[in-house]
């Protein structure tokens, strides 16, 4: 018997789809905001630009500068008919590890006619093995990347069910974005503002930033009806020395850690020593944190809210409480709160 907080069917929650924010709202800070109480499940509700009051003078807020490219590729096979590619890690050379839409249609050899100015090759068969397969980017001319930046498409979510446009190429961005390799944004990180910043700055919240590049594995479903046993790709993740320093220095002087989004979470607890240091530098982390994962490093999470059965609702979970979690989802529900990439936003502090 599966404990529940360890069962795949104990994170399912009903959620009207109209819900589901299908685009963002003019202004970022103007996404509402629930914050949680983790010790005794309170909820107050108010809006994002409120962050200032919500945090402590001392906090220390992490933010993954991670900027999503132009990941998604839309062309015709040379022998007719669609095909999506999803470019997931540079491998170099023009080389590509991707995500391909027919797979099984889509053989070695093939040829995806993207724009007259960029075509793709097929270079690997379909594998049982990983859902990945490598392809190979044939401009016409100039670079990989300026071709990327003329013909790709923003990756936005599949359950946004409308195509991207030209203001998704920066909406769908933290205004602090500024390394390139993710494939879905951070997006805990969407309701800042530059003015927001500054306020929290003049409140004396302190600010650190690391990278992780957001891949495909952010969407992967779990199969397994133990979320234990749930595995995602590992993801490239690199601590500054500074980053690294200042957690260090604020846990040491007992202040919080507020990570900004599961995917500075899954960095910072990923990169604690045995001795309960964190190290700088640059690894991959395939970290799926569930209930009953000790966090050593964040005391407060912005999020926003996540898909039921998904690895994101997971790690939520694991930091509020499944219960105290799923009763501020119910809640959020019945409020007609934005849900999702583009949705509104939580506190758990």
């Amino acid at each position: 018997m599966i404990e529940p907080d360890f069962r795949l069917a104990s994170y399912d929650y009903p959620l009207p789809p109209e819900l589901i924010a299908q685009a963002p709202l003019p202004e970022r800070d103007a996404s509402r905001l629930m914050t949680l109480d983790r010790a005794t499940g309170a909820l107050e509700h108010g809006h994002f630009r409120e962050l200032p009051s919500r945090l402590r003078a001392g906090d220390l807020l992490v933010t993954n500068r991670s900027r999503v490219f132009p990941a998604r590729l839309l062309g015709r096979r040379s022998r007719g008919g669609k095909a999506e590619i999803l470019l997931v890690r540079r491998r170099g050379g023009g080389l590509w590890d991707a995500m391909l839409r027919p797979g099984r249609r889509l053989r070695a050899g093939m040829l995806v006619d993207v724009a007259p100015g960029l075509r793709v090759q097929i270079d690997s068969p379909p594998g049982a093995e990983t859902v990945l397969r490598q392809v190979r980017l044939i401009p016409e001319s100039g670079s990989e990347d300026e071709a990327l930046e003329r013909f790709g498409h923003a990756p936005l979510p599949p359950y946004i069910r409308r195509e991207d446009g030209p203001a998704d190429r920066e909406r769908y961005q933290t205004v602090y974005a500024r390394e390139p390799g993710s494939v879905a944004a951070p997006t805990a990180g969407l309701h800042f503002t530059p003015d927001l910043l500054a306020r929290l700055e003049a409140r004396g919240v302190e600010r650190a930033e690391l990278v992780l590049h957001v891949g495909p594995g952010t969407f992967r479903p779990i199969e397994v009806e133990d979320v234990r046993q749930h595995r995602v790709e590992p993801e490239r993740a690199t601590i500054p020395d500074a980053t690294a320093a200042a957690v260090e220095r604020a846990l040491r002087e007992g202040r919080r850690v507020v990570a900004v989004g599961t995917t500075v979470t899954r960095a910072l607890e990923s990169a604690v020593d045995a001795e309960g240091r964190l190290q700088p530098g640059e690894r991959e982390t395939g970290l799926v944190i569930v209930p009953g994962h000790t966090f050593r490093v964040v005391s407060a999470l912005v999020t926003n809210f996540h898909l039921p059965g998904s690895s994101l609702l997971l790690l939520a979970s694991a930091f509020a409480g499944r219960e105290r979690l799923l009763a501020a989802y119910r809640d959020a529900v019945a409020a007609r709160y934005r849900f999702y990439s583009y949705g509104d936003a939580m506190l758990i502090a």
